[in-house]
């Protein structure tokens, strides 16, 4: 059932989905190495190299993008020029394949030839050192980030970011389209992108950028959900926190917990997601379940018990009626 493909490992990406995914918020340039960003980035972090720099490459963090800020860029201009490209080359000799110089500092003429000798790539950013590496963190993370694919609805439902999963045929769009048309938010229709945030282990979802934003209606065809509804009526990303399973009444007669007892999980890159089993047969109102489930999950999540309440005041009656007695 979940997911249809996933990367438990998170996922690879060059130097050039990073100039992408950085290319408004970091400003970077290309100064040399255009015809290497594909090499891959082992580890999605900045380093700052100064003690390499130096000449100690222990512990060098190699597989990391270098920054050369204010601080080394002092240092690398305060030697002589033969020490200072001996430094640099050094630093290639070791392995690091990607260097990011900061606020606006651009690498001299026999800089870049030591780069380019190297086969190294080199950039350049306005921007303060630490603004880089604070931005850089976020889109490394995410370029990083574990992903799964689910052939699936989610929905952002009373502020829950709900995704229903079932075979074709068992009305996910219709009961999205419903959903949306009270007011709730589409995420993703039939096919959802999870990313998994690392940092505390929750998941994201989204829809595919080509597919962002519309549906597909058996009877209708493609229709464009903003347009219709308003920019309101479509989120961009939506944390993941109930999966709802569509399924044949005949299919599933003998696994549904009829009072809720036992909470239901299914596991997605890591993370226990709340799982629900939902009966589909005619007549059944679809949307005011699932709008209901997401509006019982926020209780239940919360740390309220209607099964446990309702037992515990049927044993309080029974006690009391032995009692009269």
């Amino acid at each position: 059932m979940l997911p249809t493909a996933d990367s438990h490992q998170g996922r690879k990406f060059t130097i050039a989905d990073f100039l992408k995914a950085g290319e408004e918020r970091l400003r970077l340039s290309v100064a040399v190495g255009g015809d290497n960003l594909s090499r891959e980035i082992e580890e999605p972090m900045a380093n700052r190299p100064g003690l390499a720099l130096t000449g100690f490459f222990e512990h060098f963090a190699w597989k990391r993008l270098q920054l050369f800020g204010n601080a080394e860029i002092a240092y690398l201009r305060s030697l002589p020029d033969a020490e200072r490209l001996a430094r640099i080359r050094s630093l290639f000799e070791h392995k690091a394949f990607c260097v990011i110089y900061t606020n606006g500092h651009r690498p001299r003429r026999d800089e870049i030839r030591v780069a380019h000798e190297a086969g190294a790539v080199v950039l350049t950013s306005a921007l303060k050192t630490r603004e880089l590496s604070h931005h850089s963190a976020f889109i490394l993370e995410r370029l990083g980030a574990p992903r799964a694919t689910i052939y699936g609805t989610m929905i952002e439902v009373s502020g829950l970011g709900v995704l229903f999963e079932g075979d074709p045929g068992m009305g996910k769009s219709e009961t999205a389209l419903g959903l949306v048309k009270r007011g709730h938010a589409l995420v993703a229709d039939d096919l959802t992108c999870i990313r998994k945030d690392v940092a505390n282990d929750k998941l994201y979802g989204s829809a595919a950028e080509s597919t962002a934003g519309y549906m597909e209606i058996r009877g209708i065809g493609i229709i464009r959900v903003d347009k219709m509804f308003g920019i309101n009526a479509v989120r961009g990303e939506k944390r993941l926190q109930l999966v709802i399973s569509l399924r044949r009444l005949k299919d599933v007669e003998g696994e549904v917990d009829r009072i809720g007892q036992k909470r239901r999980f299914v596991n997605i890159l890591g993370v226990d997601v709340p799982h629900m089993i939902m009966p589909v047969s005619e007549g059944r109102d679809l949307v005011n379940l699932v709008e209901t489930a997401a509006q019982h999950e926020k209780l239940v999540s919360s740390g309220y018990d209607p099964v446990s309440e309702l037992s515990e005041r049927l044993r309080q009656r029974a006690k009391a009626g032995k009692t009269k007695r």
